[in-house]
């Protein structure tokens, strides 16, 4: 048997969860599938997998061996791509987690860019508003704030910071009213983050360096800044968003600034792009992690004095 064909054909089974899909993205047959598994099963004196006429899901011992199979093929593509030049041709499926909200800002262009460049390297982009663990869920890089990531031994390059303002429809607020200070906000109806992303007491900095602090309870919460985006246009209320997610929509009039003489003064937070430490990254890693902090890099210099957000304050 060949070991390493049957972890890859078992784990595809694993990720998609169907015997014949597993067969079609492997351009194998059905048969080939079947026996790879029956046998890799044999050789660990083991059920890996349960299966019914409509299901396959996997067992306790198959959810191990499938983390397992995922960090050996990993670490052999790692280690046949640090063969040779250093230089060659990255290549490969490369693995990489991020915030929800990324894809709506600078993450995209940064991809099509990346992918421009080195048309050979396979992009699964996972996009989460949650802690992830890197290594565990078998990712080669993140875009997050790093103390959403819960990995040890990872290395955190910070690639930008973020900048949140305070936003509404113009409808909303000819109804009811624009605020001329932090604490008129509990009179509103207010969209923001997520408890479990911020608390609810808000900080604001005003002129001469006055500092307030605001209780509010949010009439909508959400863990992803494009939903509060659209509540805010929508009318449904004063929101607090990234900057440079709504500033088409300052510019254009759909939503108008709020309180601009305060600053939101403990909404801001780092991105990072955050990769496991190791002493020999694959091609396809190093250079997209390089690729990365240079295009994010050029991207604030170009928005300076103000800085690019594209992520939901964390």
């Amino acid at each position: 048997m060949n070991v390493m064909q049957a972890m890859r054909v078992f784990l595809r089974v694993s990720e998609t969860g169907s015997f014949g899909r597993a067969a079609t993205s492997l351009d194998i047959s059905n048969a080939a599938v079947t026996r790879y598994v029956a046998l890799l099963e044999t050789h660990l004196k083991t059920r890996l997998l349960n299966r019914t006429t409509r299901s396959v899901s996997l067992t306790e011992a198959g959810r191990e061996y499938a983390q397992g199979c995922r960090e050996v093929l990993a670490r052999v593509e790692e280690i046949e791509s640090s063969i040779g030049d250093s230089s060659a041709t990255p290549s490969g499926t490369l693995r990489i987690v991020a915030s929800t909200s990324f894809s709506l800002g600078g993450l995209t262009p940064m991809l099509s860019a990346y992918r421009g460049q080195f048309p050979e390297v396979r992009l699964h982009v996972i996009l989460l508003n949650r802690r992830v663990d890197l290594v565990e869920e078998g990712f080669d890089a993140g875009i997050v704030s790093p103390h959403l990531v819960t990995s040890g031994s990872l290395v955190h390059r910070p690639l930008m910071s973020i900048h949140a303002t305070i936003v509404a429809a113009p409808r909303y607020l000819a109804h009811k009213g624009k605020p001329d200070a932090p604490d008129a906000l509990t009179r509103h109806s207010v969209l923001g983050p997520s408890s479990h992303l911020r608390d609810n007491v808000w900080t604001f900095e005003g002129p001469q360096g006055i500092t307030r602090h605001v209780t509010l309870e949010l009439d909508y919460a959400s863990n992803d800044a494009a939903m509060l985006r659209h509540a805010a246009i929508a009318g449904m209320g004063i929101a607090l968003l990234p900057e440079s997610l709504v500033q088409a929509d300052i510019a254009s009039g759909t939503l108008t600034r709020v309180l601009p003489a305060f600053r939101p003064a403990d909404a801001g937070s780092e991105v990072s792009i955050v990769y496991p430490g190791r002493r020999h990254l694959s091609a396809k890693t190093r250079t997209f992690v390089e690729f990365a902090i240079n295009h994010f890099r050029h991207t604030e210099e170009r928005a300076s004095p103000r800085h690019e957000a594209i992520a939901c304050a964390a």
